[in-house]
């Protein structure tokens, strides 16, 4: 019985052994990968973290990673960015021009609709700017929903649509509105600050920066920003350029005040400072949701 017993043992041992050394292999893999992750300073991240809007990179880990330059931000793939303005039926006395800015109420819900259907995810500016700077992950079909000049439809219609969703967007504040008629109030800015979107800077009184001179800079920009800043009770890093247009000598002025990032239209990027450039396309009155479909995927190619 003992002779048979160890001889069992005896060619049980290599298995034993080979066993063991698949698992110091594994073990030896797993540390390997965790040192690769931990060279670039990445942490694992929950797919619902990153559609939640929570940072792929820790914070305090991004502080450790080289910024990409201008040419490879520029060349990375452009996120979709909407533009809303008003969300109201249309008037009889609004011009055909003016319908392109004010989405009726029923195709605003249905475009949001159909972003949802889609499996689009919206995300926010800092989400958008770390993966520009650093190329962290964003989640699948990533959209970032804007709107411009604090109407107050954006706070009554547009925020309860989105919040159905889950969806979080921009709002882009100009400061000479606030607490007028048709307008949002400071609280109702507050207010949308504290759900989780973000508030941005659009000017005082929505004046064009290419014709700033002097004061301007005091009176559309830096007293707007601390505003906004006094409001919310968080730091306004992200600018609108009033109708999207911009010209380069706006750009140092806006990162000497503070900001990260600024937001065009239509306009053609600039190489040198993609990052105050960033395009989106204004959300038609016209467009049905497959219009919209059609148009987020033709605009944003990437270049």
């Amino acid at each position: 019985m003992k002779n048979n017993l160890k001889l069992n043992l005896k060619n049980a041992f290599p298995i034993i052994l080979a066993a063991l050394s698949l698992i110091n292999v594994s073990c030896h893999s797993t540390t390997e990968a965790q040192s690769v992750s931990d060279s670039v300073n990445l942490t694992t991240t929950k797919s619902d973290q990153i559609e939640s809007g929570k940072p792929v990179i820790a914070a305090s880990s991004i502080s450790n990673l080289k910024p990409a330059n201008a040419s490879v931000i520029f060349a990375r793939q452009q996120v979709p960015v909407l533009c809303y303005h008003q969300i109201r039926n249309w008037r009889e006395k609004d011009s055909k021009g003016a319908k392109d800015y004010i989405v009726p109420i029923a195709d605003f819900k249905a475009q949001i609709k159909m972003l949802a259907d889609s499996g689009y995810h919206t995300i926010l500016p800092d989400q958008l700017f770390s993966y520009l700077k650093f190329g962290t992950k964003l989640p699948s079909k990533p959209i970032m929903l804007t709107y411009d000049d604090t109407d107050l439809d954006q706070y009554t219609i547009a925020a309860p649509e989105m919040k159905k969703y889950g969806f979080k967007g921009v709002f882009f504040v100009m400061t000479v509105s606030l607490g007028r008629p048709n307008y949002m109030s400071k609280t109702q800015v507050k207010s949308l600050s504290d759900d989780g979107h973000i508030i941005g800077s659009h000017t005082w009184d929505h004046h064009n920066v290419k014709k700033y001179q002097g004061e301007d800079w005091v009176t559309q920009i830096e007293k707007p920003t601390k505003t906004l800043k006094e409001i919310t009770g968080k730091e306004i890093k992200y600018f609108a350029f009033p109708f999207g247009l911009w010209n380069r000598e706006a750009i140092p002025e806006l990162k000497k005040r503070g900001f990260e990032g600024a937001f065009v239209l239509a306009e053609k990027r600039d190489e040198n400072d993609p990052l105050f450039t960033i395009r989106r396309i204004i959300a038609s009155g016209y467009w049905t949701p497959r219009t919209l479909h059609n148009s987020l995927v033709n605009s944003f190619d990437g270049k």
